[in-house]
């Protein structure tokens, strides 16, 4: 596809060259600067100064001044020019002869600074010399297969190196080291230091004029078989693709990025970064293409234009605006390396931008997005797009000239519904992606507040994600459109997260009451439950209640229960102002009680004692209903009578007051237990209720965590019971007889042998005696084996003591005590098993001491 990338100036009129002489002919340009030199046919040099201006239009033009011109008097055509701007010097090829001239007057330097028998030669542009005051050319010389290196000065040329080649070149370049040449059938390079070689490939020379043009550095192109501009590196590899020319190309050149190629009718210009045909130019009797300094020239035998090349700039917009996104990024990197770095950055990114939209507005959303990242776009130019979404607060201002050519979303779509779906959809997903990076950075409260719109209208399912976090959404833009989509609950959550939770509460509770329509949460109820439950705002839980309660108090009470445990003192709710508050609550308030008691294990005489008196009444309140329920009445007993049992706080004569009177036999056995009035307890479990089962449980309950003597003391008690001889009877023998069989292991077993009458079998009581033989067995054989290991204990220390006195002792009155560090006065004296000699009395003090430390950890591990 083509792009306008050159425009062709007219700069050297016919008139202005040669007036009314017919016949001159230019044979070679040089440009240097503005000085601009003509070679003729007829040995002249002339010489122009050229200055570029800029019409209104923007389009370029030449005006060209003549300066005085030189007749080198040799009779011949002036085959090539080449300016040394730092020697101030022309070098000039006439007549096979090498010449230097001053560049601005034109005069001949002295015969000293020429070189004769030259066909053609080249300036080294990376010259490996390094003075600044001399040229490096290479010559190809008249002599047979022979090249020639010269350093050229401002008065003299001197010979460097001379070199032989297998053929006659036609054609050389010269790039540092390396020379490409261009023989008879073949390019080759060859590093003219080391003499090494590297052939290229092969062409005709009969066929076509062999093009060898230096592009780069160590980089060349070279006209090849096929009508192909070939690149070609030092190292004999291409690094590009080739460029398709024509096959009758007869003059290259290279402005950066583009290659420009003249044929017989044509200027063809491709561009070297994707090797595509970007212009061409009709041009009639061409005969020099060559490029100065970033200037391009275009010559007939008669007149000189300028190629002049577009801004890059404008070329790249002008691709955009034909929707050619993948060249005009091509181009924009491609030029890099010849502009500046900052003013790269900014065009880059503003190209990338554009492109972005230019695919955005065909609906390319991923490769958009690419674009939108990698220019850094500010994520308001998207959002702008869609009608309403910034806040009213924003000042954002597009960007100025525009990144495109859309007013809105609208505009982009054509109205067209399903598109517009899909615009919000991509916003959704590139928001999401960025308000979490530095993208959002300065325009947090844009993008949120953006996507928060977006999700209310689409009802996406990250609506309450985002309010629920954190957030900077403008919440009076967000209010009316959450309230227009009938998002509350999420109206909700951000005015919680504003720390409005009053505000937040009331839309919810409105919810709750079909005041407003909203099924977001099923359970709302039970969030907003949830909610006061963890409020730090008393007063607001307290405002609340009533209206929790008065719905369901068995989950409302939650909002007292489920607080935190960890709760700071300024918000603890204090347990008696609530236990007031919820007396209106009967259900609430026998929850809250087991909250305290049963979960929290709180150890307050009051609160238990009003528990067991709502087990109570609830019981009674049950039971005094002609239609009640027996299981439910069966569940509250049975409550009851555990809390009874497990508990230890309440008080235990006012609840048996109460209870007395009540057909709760069983409840007021287990009260006159916990008032150690065992055998009131077991008149009524076993004379009144004939509960065998019951009276054994009660011996167990009763005893657990205390002592073995407490237990055996409750079942002699029961086994009494059962055997008390003025209310004797089959039934309680039976039970008296199960009781000995299945606690055997409690029971004395002498003490039980006198109670039972003497007309019991041995094979009635035959567990209980078995049980109790192995019970008295293992006793003794423990006692046993207690006797034996300290026997064995005592014998182990006489053996100790035994080895200790069989040893002899030295002692002296130089020698100390270990515990006073006095010397010995007498005989008598303790040894330790460690070989330590100490006074008796050091070893009895010790002891004492040793004994009273012991007693003092014993009665410290007692408390």
């Amino acid at each position: 596809m083509s792009i306008k990338a050159f425009e062709l100036c007219l700069a050297v009129e016919r008139d202005l060259l040669m007036g009314d002489k017919a016949r001159i002919n230019i044979e070679c340009i040089e440009c240097c600067g503005k000085n601009l030199y003509i070679g003729t046919n007829d040995c002249f040099i002339f010489h122009f100064l050229l200055e570029e201006k800029s019409l209104a239009n923007g389009k370029q033009t030449f005006s060209v001044q003549r300066q005085p011109h030189k007749y080198l008097g040799l009779k011949k055509p002036v085959n090539e020019l080449k300016a040394a701007s730092a020697l101030n010097r022309l070098i000039v090829l006439c007549d096979n002869t090498i010449m230097l001239v001053n560049m601005l007057s034109l005069d001949l330097i002295p015969s000293g600074s020429k070189i004769k028998g030259v066909v053609t030669f080249t300036v080294n542009e990376n010259p490996v010399s390094g003075d600044p005051f001399c040229v490096e050319i290479c010559v190809i010389s008249i002599k047979k297969r022979t090249i020639q290196i010269y350093m050229v000065y401002e008065d003299k040329v001197q010979i460097v190196k001379e070199l032989s080649t297998p053929e006659q070149p036609s054609a050389v370049s010269l790039d540092g080291y390396f020379l490409c040449l261009a023989f008879t059938t073949q390019y080759i390079i060859l590093n003219y230091n080391t003499g090494t070689s590297q052939d290229l490939f092969p062409y005709d020379s009969e066929e076509k004029k062999p093009i060898v043009k230096r592009v780069g550095r160590e980089e060349f192109l070279l006209a090849g078989p096929g009508g192909l501009g070939m690149f070609a590196t030092a190292a004999g590899v291409s690094q590009r693709a080739p460029v398709h020319w024509s096959e009758n190309v007869i003059g290259a050149a290279v402005c950066y990025p583009y290659v420009l190629a003249l044929d017989d009718g044509f200027v063809t210009i491709h561009s070297m970064l994707d090797q595509q045909l970007k212009q061409t130019l009709s041009f009639r009797d061409g005969h020099i293409l060559q490029d100065f300094e970033g200037k391009v020239i275009l010559a007939t035998t008669k007149e000189v234009y300028m190629l002049v090349p577009l801004p890059l700039e404008r070329q790249i917009q002008d691709l955009l605006a034909s929707q050619r996104v993948e060249e005009a990024i091509v181009l924009a990197e491609g030029a890099r390396r010849t502009i500046p770095k900052d003013k790269f950055q900014v065009l880059h990114r503003r190209i990338l931008q554009q492109s972005g939209f230019i695919l955005f507005g065909q609906l390319q959303f991923l490769e958009a997005k690419e674009y939108f990242r990698k220019g850094h776009l500010d994520v308001r130019e998207l959002i702008s797009l869609y009608p309403l979404l910034l806040p009213s607060t924003s000042t954002f201002t597009r960007c100025h000239p525009p990144l495109h050519a859309f007013a809105d979303l609208n505009h982009l779509t054509q109205g067209d519904h399903n598109k517009i779906i899909k615009c919000k959809q991509f916003l959704i997903s590139y928001l999401n992606e960025v308000r979490t990076t530095d993208v959002a950075n300065g325009c947090k409260e844009d993008v949120d507040t953006a996507l928060l719109k977006l999700y209310a209208e689409t009802g996406h399912e990250s609506l309450l994600d985002l309010v629920a976090s954190e957030n900077s959404c403008v919440l009076v833009d967000c209010v009316p459109w959450l309230e227009k989509y009938h998002k509350y609950f999420a109206l909700g959550l951000l005015y919680h997260y504003n720390r409005q939770d009053d505000t937040a509460i009331q839309i919810w509770i409105k919810i709750v009451n079909r005041d407003l329509q909203d099924n977001t949460r099923a359970d709302l109820f039970e969030y907003i439950v949830d909610f006061l439950s963890f409020c730090s705002n008393q007063e607001l839980v307290w405002k609340y209640a009533d209206w929790v309660l008065q719905q369901n108090e068995k989950i409302g009470v939650h909002i007292f229960t489920r607080r935190p445990v960890n709760e700071d003192k300024g918000v603890k709710l204090n347990p008696d102002v609530v236990i007031k508050y919820l007396h209106k609550y009967p259900q609430a308030i026998v929850f809250y009680l087991e909250h305290l008691v049963l979960d929290r294990n709180i150890q307050k005489e009051a609160f238990h004692t009003h528990l067991a008196v709502l087990y109570l009444e609830r019981f009674l309140d049950l039971y005094s209903q002609k239609k009640h329920s027996s299981d439910e009445l069966s569940y509250v007993r049975g409550k009851l009578r555990t809390f009874l049992q497990q508990s230890s706080l309440y008080r235990v004569h006012f609840i048996l007051g109460k209870i007395k009177d009540t057909q709760l036999d069983l409840e007021c056995a287990i009260l006159y237990g916990k008032l150690e009035e065992h055998d009131k307890a077991m008149n009524i479990l076993v004379h009144q209720l004939k509960d065998f089962k019951a009276a054994e449980d009660y011996c167990i309950w009763n005893s657990k965590d205390r002592d073995f003597s407490y237990r055996q003391k409750l079942f002699h008690m029961l086994l009494s019971t059962y055997m008390d001889p003025l209310l004797t009877s089959s039934e309680l023998s039976v039970a008296a007889v199960d009781l000995l069989n299945s606690h055997a292991e409690v029971f004395d077993a002498t003490w039980v042998l006198r109670l039972v009458p003497d007309n019991w079998s041995m094979q009635l009581l035959c567990p209980f005696l078995i049980e109790a033989m192995r019970k008295s067995m293992h006793s003794t054989r423990m006692s046993q084996v207690a006797l034996a290991l300290a026997h064995s204990e005592n014998l182990i220390y006489k053996h100790e003591k035994l080895k200790c006195q069989a040893e002899k002792v030295m002692l002296s009155e130089k020698k100390g005590c270990q515990l006073c560090h006095n010397t010995f006065n007498n005989p008598e004296f303790v040894w330790y098993s460690n070989g330590v000699p100490v006074h008796t009395h050091c070893a009895m003090k010790r002891n004492k001491n040793l004994t009273d430390m012991k007693h003092l950890r014993d009665a410290s591990n007692h408390t």
